[in-house]
């Protein structure tokens, strides 16, 4: 008994799914085609279904003004019998077609990026080194929009922290692909910006301030301050000017330990991140074409109106 009912729910099935296929076809209402198709193919033998398909074509007008009035109630049915098999629920768009979605461009999916990236924090140990969480935080959200405006080359991010004293090592070069803390050294801020501690900011040209916000490394010179790097700002009202203005990374006599110990604060420069002669090459020549340098501090102002964080 149990095998004739086994049996007859196997026919009843095989027939319902592609009755609904036809069904589909012939009043142009549901694309369920992809459903249809997840169910095992042991359930719908070929030839069975064959010649089903073929007595549906020469009933075709007499199944429109049969099931015409019905049609509705038979799709739900047939559609929740068919999540029963799939446990996936299908969609009932009117005439579209899932089968011919591109797939050789799938939709991004950016959050990934922070949140795998966001694991570095701990296991490169940046708390220890004196970076902040949630200065961590905002330099992944601020890459990551400039990753999906196609702007950067490569996944090294570049962090120097104005919210620290420049006696503190707050430049931060990181491999974001590799996970490695490639430079952890000082950094300079402008002459106008402050001593010791960084207070005021400028996107004016000859302000000798530092710049706030995200920048995008450029192509490397070599000018009156050595081998330099250019920066490209990102941000308009707070670094745009940063390439007219000549802001740029090179190394510097006044950064160092020794300027440290002399003045009690890092040398200044005229708004540049200038950093140690002895490493400016190699820093330089990891960060350079493309990639992410974001100089941050706890301005109100930026935090509230910076495009790259809001």
């Amino acid at each position: 008994m149990k095998t004739y009912i086994k049996s007859l729910i196997y026919s009843y099935l095989k027939i319902s799914m592609i009755f609904l296929v036809e069904i589909s076809k012939t009043f142009n209402i549901f694309a369920i085609s992809p459903f249809i198709l997840r169910i095992p193919p042991l359930m719908l033998p070929f030839k069975e279904l064959l010649i089903f398909h073929q007595f549906l074509l020469m009933q075709q007008s007499k199944l429109k003004k049969l099931l015409k009035p019905l049609y509705g109630i038979f799709i739900l049915a047939a559609s929740a019998l068919i999540f029963s098999f799939t446990g996936e629920k299908p969609y009932l768009y009117p005439s579209v077609s899932f089968t011919h979605l591109p797939a050789e461009h799938p939709v991004k999916d950016d959050r990934s990026f922070f949140f795998t990236k966001r694991e570095l924090y701990d296991s490169l140990g940046l708390e220890s080194l004196g970076l902040s969480r949630s200065v961590f935080d905002l330099a992944l959200k601020g890459m990551e929009k400039l990753l999906t405006l196609n702007k950067l080359q490569a996944n090294i991010l570049s962090i120097a922290d104005f919210s620290k004293p420049s006696t503190f090592k707050r430049l931060y070069v990181i491999d974001l692909d590799q996970s490695v803390l490639l430079f952890n050294t000082f950094v300079a801020h402008g002459r106008n910006t402050g001593t010791e501690w960084a207070q005021q900011f400028s996107n004016k040209p000859k302000s000798k301030k530092s710049s706030l916000g995200f920048f995008v490394t450029g192509n490397t010179y070599k000018g009156s301050n050595g081998y330099s790097l250019k920066l490209m700002g990102m941000e308009k009202g707070f670094n745009s000017n940063a390439y007219q203005r000549a802001i740029v990374v090179h190394g510097a006599d006044y950064v160092g330990e020794r300027n440290i110990q002399e003045l009690g604060y890092l040398g200044r420069s005229q708004g540049c991140p200038a950093v140690m002669p002895e490493i400016s090459a190699p820093l330089i020549n990891t960060i350079k074409d493309g990639t992410c340098f974001f100089i941050y501090h706890p301005s109100p102002n930026y935090l509230q109106h910076s495009t790259l964080l809001n």
